[in-house]
């Protein structure tokens, strides 16, 4: 198939454009670079730099005619998206009807999303939360996901496109951005990395269901060819709180840094996890990497990066 991946320059989207080259398909990546690098793009895959937002794009689905678009470009920050809710909306909402339309103008077959478990469903109401769960986001961010999941549901109603929708947990692992603020895993471990002191927001009891990347790759091929326009969990069910996560970097890393508390970030969420239950059931799937094993490869990945190895 042709498949275009928006975003993967990015952490998670550059992991799937390498999964679907192994497959054998052919991927083209879209990206901006404003949070993505040109080094994470694999070379067999054709890059172009724009901006989904970008109304050029459509000379670019004229021309190639996809099969199938991997939606994973955003506007990811949840504080950024607070301050700016317009600049959140222009970028993922109708930065995404952008791509909507000419997926619907080009014949595309299939649209697959990236969502958000956690900003998707807000403060949950029962733990691990499933698909079925009250969608009421506390932010813009969170608002702007699951505007573009009821798009999809006109979009497939209205013009036959069929979609697929992961609502993420937390996803961790190699690549991830240290310098933004979704990435706890990638912050936490280049400053232990360079012996800098990372600061805890709050108590640090606020829990997280944490999730490799490499798991959310398979979750991405395995429901390339699914045909039921639906919605998955992608998550572990399983919560680890900030001052765990905190401790077993510590712990790999072994620089033996002290634990330091800031204040609470404002509008945090204390909990947040899901299940992955109905994926299973159809495909089989669970994530098969322990935290502990990801943490450790994604330390390495980070050595690496920072030549300390």
């Amino acid at each position: 198939m042709k498949i275009l991946v928006t975003g993967g320059a990015g952490f998670i989207a550059s992991h799937i454009t390498d999964a679907y080259i192994n497959e054998g398909h052919t991927v083209f990546v879209l990206d901006n670079l404003q949070t993505g690098f040109e080094k994470n793009i694999n070379p067999k895959a054709v890059f172009i730099k724009k901006d989904i937002i970008d109304p050029s794009i459509s000379q670019l689905f004229e021309k190639e005619k996809f099969d199938v678009v991997n939606h994973h470009a955003a506007q990811m920050d949840v504080r950024k998206s607070v301050a700016d809710p317009a600049f959140d909306a222009t970028t993922n909402i109708l930065g995404t009807i952008n791509l909507l339309q000419n997926c619907v103008k080009t014949g595309v077959k299939k649209f697959m999303f990236a969502s958000t478990g956690g900003a998707v469903y807000g403060e949950q109401s029962y733990f691990p939360a499933d698909e079925n769960h009250p969608t009421q986001p506390l932010s813009p961010y969170g608002i702007s996901k699951l505007t573009v999941e009821k798009y999809l549901y006109f979009y497939h109603t209205q013009h036959k496109l069929k979609y697929t929708i992961l609502r993420y947990a937390n996803i961790y692992g190699p690549r991830q951005n240290a310098l933004g603020e979704a990435g706890v895993v990638a912050i936490f471990s280049t400053k232990l990395l360079k012996n800098e002191q990372p600061i805890i927001n709050g108590s640090g009891e606020q829990t997280r269901d944490y999730v490799f990347v490499g798991d959310v790759v398979k979750a991405n091929v395995l429901t390339l060819n699914d045909d039921a326009n639906d919605i998955y969990n992608i998550g572990t069910s399983i919560e680890t709180d900030v001052n765990v996560l905190y401790k077993t970097l510590n712990k790999i890393v072994g620089k033996g840094q002290e634990e330091k508390h800031g204040p609470a970030a404002p509008g945090e969420q204390m909990r947040s996890v899901i299940t992955s239950d109905k994926i299973f059931k159809k495909f089989n799937w669970r994530p098969s990497t322990k935290i502990e094993d990801g943490l450790i490869q994604t330390v390495n990945f980070f050595k690496k990066e920072l030549n300390l190895s």
